[in-house]
């Protein structure tokens, strides 16, 4: 080690890039779980026990069809007058928008909430501190967090612009308070109402989610719960769980959304580190064969193999363990600069300290240890089968070809079987059971290739023989020297390969997807609005009149999604306005009528009555969200279509069902005029100008939908980003390797007449073979994970098809050529420094 550490540096930069990568994903995620951990227990700090429905859905109203159900006010009550109950609290929340002074969104839209005031026998509610002012005190008065009253501008007695379900709402501001409420610390906003006015926005009159009990001394959580359950009324459908329950449950809740984060970053980490595998055994088998008469020698004094061996793999357990330690010590950094970076996108994650967790740094060191080991392993076998008579022959003599064969056999039979796979599965059409199959045919393909790339190699650097001759004897030079070793040429490119290829795909199935999707929507809708809440909660019923008379508006219909029990099964249904569905929807009818939807009739895909032996006349028995039952006519059967499930009901049939109508979209259509600022404006106008309601044409609705899609690409790029790096730092080990490795034979050019320009000309041609061979695999193992990724999409959504980014793949390509660039400076650096008589005599 100490008399190759130059040539060990890149190895373990390397390494220490992968392990803190892994470290600093596990910290991070054991910080992130803390942070929220300790934000949701200090919300229930005061709650010794807590009553709610047993199905313990306490969210705010939504138009799945899900019927709510809470805590009546006379139980509530009764719990509060329990003996052994210290303090009673009875909670309503749900979504609520706060409007600054430029009508803009203050905070996060996805966790701005509203809940109730429920001050104590004391006048105060403990949850609260009020720095100014008081609580509402009645159906026109609100409270704010203070972080949302100085974001908006607000003193006392303003009046504040609210949102809960779409229209506005004007209340005059009666205080401004302080709280430790999880969602307020993590970017959100907290309104708070009188409680009958929350009653009235969010549930139900007299209605509460959960009624919260804080127990008198000397009476234990159990104990109170066990005399709560006795005081529950028979069949009331309630449920009471301690404090400690809550608290629990939460914690669960947020180690499990964790978990699935620090899967999908271990995932990339686990990427890094696969593309870091080839550069470590590059490395190893690069030293070997430069070490060889020293091997050799060792054996001829007596060395037996196996000494050999565990020589070359402590060498590499050295080197895996110090670049381990040092990638943790980065991972610090990379844990610590997370939060800050997510923050900055919109996440507002707690602000807790650091967790450094034992286990997170015995895996990070394990990982760094264990994958600088393995990759070393086939090396060190090599080492140990080194004769001892080649200490007698030259450093320079050429590796024979023979070993590839048994690995072009292996490459061929993975690439065979699993294109088989893929090829047979593919023409017995696209399905669920297909899609698996599909999956584990590109993973034995792309293995395939894996193991076959020195034999393609050969091929695809002959193929770029003519560019290279017009750069005369150098690029003669860096053709042959590619193919000198086709095990190296391959291990150097596979690495920028996988990153590449990984890239790539994701690429063309993005950019198909968001091709597909405009086509599917544009085919079947003929609307040329679309209005929806900022966080696609429901919109109020009242949203429909309201834009029906707007000037310029022919049709207007509301749009929701339901769960119904059809025939005992449950399913999704499209619930929409009867009358204007056939203006806002271009549906082809196959059989009957889809005006029959204004009679209370079902309509039915031509998939469903296929499946199910319908037609128009037949009967489905239709189970409610409210429990009723009722035997619903087909009116029509319609071809499948991109945008709409397999059954439409009316919303006028569902609408009695549900316990709070609203809409999920409502969409427009234009008059005789059509389409343009004067209608758009029109609606935003009726709707109070709404910073909660988004007035969207066709245009912009997708722009939104790509934007969401690209910015999710952009965070993979970044994260995929760091096995491109890895690549990069292989093809610069393997040049800069290379240039010890071959100091003899430098030397003998330099003194046979080629200048240093010319050497360095041939390194530098080098290098961009190698990255160019890379960026070529890369981008068709991508493609051809994009095609066969598509064949699964299409298993759920037909209209799927494949559009190629042919912009993006000459971007990659030419970042691929740049890459191969800056690699050689380098090396080609190294290589104009020899002195050639010195060179000439080296060992």
């Amino acid at each position: 080690m100490v008399a190759h550490k130059v040539r060990l540096l890149m190895t373990m930069l390397a390494v220490v890039l992968g392990v803190a990568f892994v470290a600093g994903t596990l910290l991070f995620t054991e910080t992130l779980s803390k942070g929220l951990k300790d934000s949701s227990s200090k919300s229930f700090k005061d709650v010794s026990v807590a009553v709610r429905p047993a199905d313990r859905d306490t969210s705010a109203t939504t138009v799945s069809g899900q019927r709510r159900t809470g805590v009546p006010q006379k139980v509530y009550e009764r719990l509060a007058g329990l003996p052994t109950v210290d303090a009673a609290r009875g909670t309503v929340t749900g979504f609520t928008g706060v409007a600054d002074q430029h009508n803009d969104l203050i905070g996060n839209g996805f966790i701005n909430q509203g809940g109730n005031f429920a001050p104590g026998r004391n006048g105060a509610d403990s949850r609260l501190h009020f720095t100014t002012g008081r609580g509402p005190g009645g159906p026109d008065e609100v409270a704010l967090d203070a972080k949302t009253a100085e974001k908006g501008g607000y003193s006392l007695g303003d009046m504040v612009r609210v949102s809960v379900d779409g229209p506005v709402l004007t209340k005059k501001l009666t205080g401004v308070f302080t709280t430790e409420d999880g969602m307020v610390a993590a970017g959100g906003s907290l309104t708070l109402f009188d409680t009958a006015t929350a009653q009235q926005l969010f549930l139900g009159r007299d209605l509460y989610q959960q009624v919260e009990l804080k127990a008198r001394p000397g009476t234990t959580q159990d104990q109170l719960r066990a005399q709560v359950d006795k005081a529950l009324p028979t069949g009331s459908g309630l449920q009471a769980v301690t404090g400690k329950k809550l608290v629990d449950d939460q914690a669960a809740a947020v180690s499990s959304q964790t978990s699935e984060m620090n899967k999908v970053l271990l995932a990339f980490a686990g990427i890094s580190l696969f593309v870091g595998i080839f550069l470590i055994a590059n490395t190893f088998s690069m030293l070997v064969a430069q070490r060889t008469r020293e091997l050799a020698l060792l054996r001829a004094v007596g060395a037996t193999r196996r000494q050999v061996t565990r020589s070359v793999l402590i060498e590499a357990g050295a080197v895996g363990a110090v670049s381990a330690v040092v990638g943790i010590v980065l991972g610090l950094g990379v844990a610590a600069g997370l939060r800050p970076l997510l923050n900055g996108a919109g996440a507002r994650l707690p602000d807790n300290p650091l967790v450094i967790t034992p286990g997170a740094i015995v895996i990070s060191l394990l990982v760094g240890l264990g994958i600088t080991v393995l990759a070393a392993f086939l090396p060190a076998r090599r080492a140990a089968k080194i004769p001892p008579v080649a200490a007698m022959r030259s450093a320079d003599a050429p590796q024979t070809p023979r070993r590839l064969v048994v690995r072009n056999i292996i490459g061929s039979a993975f690439a065979a079987l699993g294109l088989l796979l893929i090829v047979v599965t593919v023409a017995g059409g696209p399905d669920n059971k297909g899609a698996l199959l599909v999956g584990v045919g590109a993973v034995l393909t792309v293995c395939g290739v894996i193991v076959l790339t020195p034999l393609l190699s050969r091929p695809l650097i002959a193929a770029m023989e003519p560019v290279l001759r017009t750069f005369g004897v150098a690029g003669k030079l860096a053709r042959k020297n590619s193919v000198r070793n086709p095990r190296r040429t391959a291990a150097t490119a596979t690495a920028l390969m996988i990153g590449l290829a990984l890239t790539s795909a994701l690429t063309v199935v993005t950019t198909s997807l968001e091709d597909s999707m405009k086509k599917a929507a544009t085919d079947g809708l003929q609307a040329d609005y679309a209005i929806q809440m900022a966080n696609f909660e429901p919109l109020a019923p009242s949203v429909v009149s309201e834009v029906g008379q707007v000037p310029g508006v022919s049709a207007v219909g509301g749009d929701s999604k339901v769960s119904l029990r059809i025939d005992g099964t449950a399913r999704t249904v499209e619930a929409t306005d009867g009358a204007a569905f056939r203006e806002l929807f271009a549906v082809k009818t196959v059989r009957g009528d889809l005006g029959s939807l204004e009679k209370g009739e079902i309509a039915v895909s031509e998939e469903f009555a296929a499946d199910e032996n319908l037609k128009p006349g037949g009967v489905l028995k239709v189970g409610y969200p409210d429990g009723k039952q009722d035997r619903v006519r087909v009116g029509a059967v319609y071809a499948k279509n991109g945008l709409l499930p397999k059954l439409i009901i009316s919303q006028e049939l569902v609408g009695p069902h549900l316990f709070r109508a609203g809409y999920q979209t409502v969409y427009v259509k234009a008059g005789q005029g059509g389409a343009g600022d004067a209608v758009q404006d029109g609606i935003k106008k009726a709707l109070g100008n709404s910073p909660m309601i988004r007035v969207n044409t066709q245009d912009q609705l997708f722009r939104d939908v790509n934007k969401q899609v690209n910015q999710l690409l952009y965070m993979v790029y970044g994260l995929l980003g760091m096995s491109v790096v890895i690549a990069v730092i292989g093809v610069v080990n393997t040049m800069a390797l290379s240039v010890f490795e071959r100091s003899r034979e430098f030397g003998m050019l330099r003194a046979i007449g080629l200048d240093r320009a010319g050497v360095k000309r041939m390194i530098q041609l080098e290098t961009l073979v190698i990255s160019l061979l890379g960026a070529l695999l890369g981008l068709a193992m991508g493609t051809f994970l994009a095609w066969a990724g598509g064949k699964v999409a299409q298993a759920a959504f037909e209209k799927y098809s494949m559009h190629m980014p042919w912009g993006s793949y000459g971007i990659f390509l030419v970042l691929a050529l740049a890459t191969g660039v800056l690699a050689a400076l380098w090396p080609a650096r190294q290589v104009a420094r020899l002195n050639p008589l010195e060179a000439i005599k080296a060992e």
